[in-house]
This record gives C-alpha cells, structure tokens and sequence, in this order.
C-alpha cells in the first residue's frame, strides 16, 4: 500500500494502517508537536571580550507529536476489537514507520515515527462503548515532515549534438548541404539528434533542506555530483561496470554499491561529507561528471528527493 492512501480529508491522520478521524472509530481533538519547531542544540558561544554570542549552528532536536484525547466509539459488542486494532497499530517498534497528517487545505504531510507511550484508560465507557481520553505520543527522529510525493530527477554524462552533415566523403564531397525536402513532408536542415549536457535540477518547494537520494548507474570511472548553486560535491574514485549501482543516501551518510558493500572509503578529496548535502529550499542545478575518458551514453544519475518542511 501506498504511504498515507487513507488519507482523504482535513482531519485525517494515519500511523502505519490505522486511520484515525473522521469516518472512523478514532476521533482525536488535540494535536501537539505537528505544527511547533522541534527544540534545537545551539552551536554558539558567549563571545570572550563582547556582547552577545558567536553565532553557531542551530540542530533540531527529535520532534515529539501527541495524538491527545482521542474518543474510541463502537458497539458494545465490538469495543475489544476496536481498542486492539488501536494497540496493534501502537505496538513497540525498533523500526520508525510512516505517519501522515493532513491539517486543512494545504494536504498531507509525512513524518517518520516509533510509538513512545499510549494511554488508554479503561473504566465504564468499555460496557456503552465509548472510551474517551486516549493519547497516543510519537517520536520521529528526523524532525522534519515531507511531501508525500518523492521526486526524480535523471541526467546522463555530457555529449555533443552531432551537428550539421555536411555531405563531405568521398562519394559526396562536393555534395554541401541537403536542402531538398520528401514529398509531403517539411524538409531543412536536421541538426541531428540533441546532445546531453550533463545538468539536471531539483526543486524543494518546503522551508527545510531536505537530503537526496543519490543513484550513480554504470558504466562510469569515478562519478561525481555537483550542487552548482552551493559547489559541494560528492565524489567516489571507483569504476562502476554495466549494471552496477552506487546509492549515496545522503540522510543516513552511505555509500553502498549494488545494496550490500560499503564504497564510503572511495570518496575522493574534493567529495563533502555526505550527510552536509542538502538540497536547501528552492531551486538547485547539479552537474553530473566523470573521469577523463568515461563518456558512455548509458552511465546516468538520478536524484531521488521529497521536500521538506519544519
């Protein structure tokens, strides 16, 4: 199933499978921690013979959402079933799962979430099937929330446009240019087939820098990837073979080769840490490059990407 499929009106908000709101046997009425900023550590410093602080860098910290006050109603018959969906869907994790929430107007967004408490209290309302003042607290690690759709964006190696032909071996070599034309069709010049440049862009409509995926594909010696707006770029002194793909996720700072080996250790001089390349909001252009030499039509890129909001 798709991230967030049930959800479909303001209102909704779905951890996993379980949808709650509207249309469902779970009515919440207080939100917390969605909207807020996440706390943040402070990199600056008091200055030593001044006033103020030198100013350093601002890290969110872990955002905590509390689904509060949350009414379970179904019949009286049904209202174990109900209460055990809720505590299925609750259950204690290692791993973080999706949760989706949408507001008003503006549509959904996603967080990465494990449940850190429940509470569902039990007294009469178990025997007339209405349980009220349930709260359920989830705590995404990455504090920032996302779009649900996950942008591509692919360039292949740069390559010339062949141009012009014209018309010079040597069964033609006073033949110039072919300006007649097929009968029915339009004729003129073919300029032939468009080269590549090499350059694709990506777009973070959010207000948080949101990390890439990155996909190099082979054939290609020593691919790179170029942020042409801030100038890093990551590097990786290998040669990669038809069918061979590196994935640098930048978020989890890994460089892994066909989805088993470590390649981290091929980052070349000039190639930033991974988890410091972002696409910041906005517009960026990125180059792809390789090695001298390495110009197979069939090396690529994509960049993988959802934008990113506080």
């Amino acid at each position: 199933m798709a991230i967030g499929d049930k959800v479909t009106t303001p209102g909704h908000v779905q951890l996993g499978e379980l949808l709650l709101g509207r249309g469902t046997p779970y009515r919440w009425r207080s939100l917390t921690g969605w909207e807020d900023l996440p706390a943040f550590d402070s990199g600056s410093t008091p200055r030593p013979a001044a006033h103020g602080d030198i100013l350093g860098r601002l890290l969110a910290q872990s955002r905590v959402v509390t689904v509060d006050d949350i009414v379970i109603r179904a019949r009286p018959g049904e209202i174990g079933g109900v209460v055990q969906q809720l505590g299925d869907a609750t259950a204690v994790t290692d791993d973080e799962i999706p949760l989706v929430v949408q507001l008003d107007d503006r549509g959904p967004l996603l967080a990465w979430v494990r449940v850190t408490a429940r509470a569902v209290p039990v007294g009469r309302g178990y025997r007339v099937g209405t349980i009220t003042g349930a709260a359920v607290q989830l705590t995404a690690s990455d504090p920032r929330r996302y779009e649900l759709l996950e942008h591509t964006a692919r360039a292949g190696l740069p390559a010339d446009e062949p141009g012009l032909d014209w018309n010079t071996g040597e069964d033609l070599l006073d033949a110039g240019l072919d300006w007649a034309t097929a009968a029915n069709i339009d004729g003129g010049l073919a300029f032939g087939t468009p080269g590549s440049t090499g350059t694709l862009t990506a777009r973070n409509v959010g207000n948080a820098p949101a990390h890439p995926i990155i996909e190099f594909r082979g054939p290609v010696s020593m691919p790179s990837l170029t942020n042409l707006e801030t100038g890093d770029a990551l590097e990786y002194d290998l040669d990669l073979a038809v069918g061979d793909v590196l994935v640098v996720d930048t978020g989890e700072g890994t460089a892994t080769l066909n989805s088993t080996a470590s390649r981290l250790y091929t980052a070349s001089a000039r190639s930033v840490p991974e988890t410091t390349f972002t696409l910041a909001p906005g517009t960026a252009d990125m180059a792809f490059r390789a090695a001298p030499g390495s110009s197979d039509p069939a090396a690529s890129v994509a960049v993988r990407w959802r934008s990113a909001y506080w």
